[in-house]
């Protein structure tokens, strides 16, 4: 068995406190680390390496786990490039442009649509990127839903039906209609290449109590529960994320008090898209809130081709930092761990011993110039399980 060993780490983020510094971040100077079988089986100080059968120096670069991006709609065709320039113009966004979306969606072939997924993979990965949550929904019959699903299979592990992404054209006269679909026919054939269930919990979309019938019928197929709640206004899709039992509510962008409280009650993420508020104008969350109240924090691009057309998380750390007044720590670790928490993963969104050798060299000699450089292509490197993918 092969083993690896990363040298000369000017500043290794471990995001165990039980390292380093001891902060969140479990920060290591002039440190290394050693993988063996895709796992980190070593970490410590540079002079204290052991001996492995291959090595490399980064000569005094950081080194961070690889983000994980949980929340990202990637099967999709067509462009919506257009509704960008009339929001930009002062048009307001709405979930109506989804329906276009799904039209090309519908018309494009499963290789189109698995080559697309695959560029912005790629795309991602270049970025830092080690792992995604891909999801469903512009499909929205059996038959499109189910082989966006299968597409999405190909990229993640964590793929999302969102059949309750909106109700489509054909339903508009019968919502009740197509929420017996979503938590029928179309669950029975999206469930075995699905390990969560979402809904858009929003008006335009599903009410409380259609978000609480998707969501429970997944649950019974044995799917995992997460939920957009709370984007265009305040709403019951907190409430809903909590009585279930969500591993997160997602966007988040309005929210009071009590919404905050009972994430934290409920152990429920709270992941932040600031780029969709970047690309629709539209009020960040209150992320400091949330800190205070002691809910636990992720970010995730929600890349898609309408409201949010970035795969950067880089450049979501950055917004995070700037317009929702997170420190440079808590953005990194809500962009690394606290996205691992989203999707209820412990091996991944840290580097030490046992984890998997997911990871990120910066050409920077620390984490803080994420924020501090925004918009400069800053990843040098990008590994999953060891093996470099960009």
């Amino acid at each position: 068995m092969t083993s690896w060993l990363l040298t000369g780490i000017g500043e290794l983020v471990t995001n165990d406190p039980t390292l380093g510094d001891g902060s969140p971040l479990g920060l290591l100077h002039d440190a290394a680390l050693v993988v063996e079988a895709e796992s980190v089986v070593w970490v410590g100080p540079r002079r204290e390496a052991p001996a492995a059968d291959e090595s490399a120096d980064v000569g005094g670069a950081a080194v961070l786990p690889g983000f994980v991006d949980s929340h990202t709609h990637l099967v999709f065709a067509g462009d919506r490039a257009e509704e960008f320039a009339a929001r930009m113009a002062g048009e307001p966004y709405s979930a109506g442009g989804i329906a276009s979306t799904v039209a090309a969606t519908r018309a494009a072939s499963d290789e189109e649509l698995s080559a697309n997924l695959a560029r912005l993979v790629a795309e991602a990965a270049r970025q830092g990127t080690t792992t995604l949550e891909v999801k469903s929904g512009y499909g929205l019959t059996v038959a499109d839903e189910a082989r966006s699903l299968a597409v999405a299979v190909q990229a993640t592990s964590e793929s999302t039906y969102l059949g309750a992404h909106v109700v489509p054209t054909e339903y508009a006269d019968d919502p009740a209609g197509y929420v017996e679909l979503v938590t029928g026919a179309m669950l029975d054939a999206c469930a075995p290449h699905a390990k969560w269930v979402d809904v858009f919990c929003e008006r335009g979309a599903f009410d409380a109590d259609q978000a609480r019938a998707v969501l429970l019928a997944g649950m019974g197929a044995g799917l995992l529960p997460r939920i957009h709640a709370n984007q265009l206004g305040l709403g019951p899709g907190i409430t809903v994320a909590c009585e279930v039992g969500a591993a997160a509510a997602d966007h988040c962008t309005f929210t009071t008090a009590e919404d905050r409280r009972n994430l934290t009650d409920a152990g429920v993420v709270a992941t932040l898209l600031p780029g969709v508020e970047f690309s629709t104008r539209s009020p960040y969350p209150d992320a400091r809130g949330f800190l205070e109240a002691g809910v636990t924090v992720a970010l995730a691009t929600d890349c898609n081709p309408g409201s949010c057309f970035t795969s950067s998380m880089p450049l979501c750390i950055a917004l995070a930092v700037r317009e929702m007044r997170m420190t440079p720590a808590e953005a990194v670790w809500a962009a690394t761990a606290g996205g691992a928490a989203a999707l209820r993963r412990d091996d991944i969104g840290r580097l030490s011993a046992g984890s998997r050798a997911d990871l990120l060299v910066l050409g920077a000699p620390t984490y803080l110039h994420l924020a501090y450089r925004p918009g400069v292509p800053l990843v040098a490197a990008t590994y999953r399980g060891g093996n470099r993918l960009a």
